[in-house]
């Protein structure tokens, strides 16, 4: 059974990303980061105070290159 991803809000998300080799390339309404791969995996995660809705949690786990598992040890 496939395990459900947590309601988390965007700075939540992006210090997980950080703390997993992703950093900053830009910063306005949507950050987005990049990591070390080449080619470079490009996240962008809406900067705001609500939690993000499930489907652009997910959205964002794919642009990372990690499956929902994956993501899940990561927390």
């Amino acid at each position: 059974m496939k395990a459900r991803l947590p309601s988390l809000k965007p700075a939540e998300v992006i210090r997980i990303l950080e703390r997993n080799g992703f950093h900053v390339l830009r910063s306005t309404k949507h950050r987005t980061y990049a990591d070390d791969a080449n080619p470079p995996h490009l996240v962008r995660v809406p900067y705001h105070g609500r939690d993000l809705k499930s489907k652009t949690l997910r959205s964002i786990v794919r642009q990372a290159g990690w499956t929902e598992e994956e993501f899940l040890k990561k927390l």
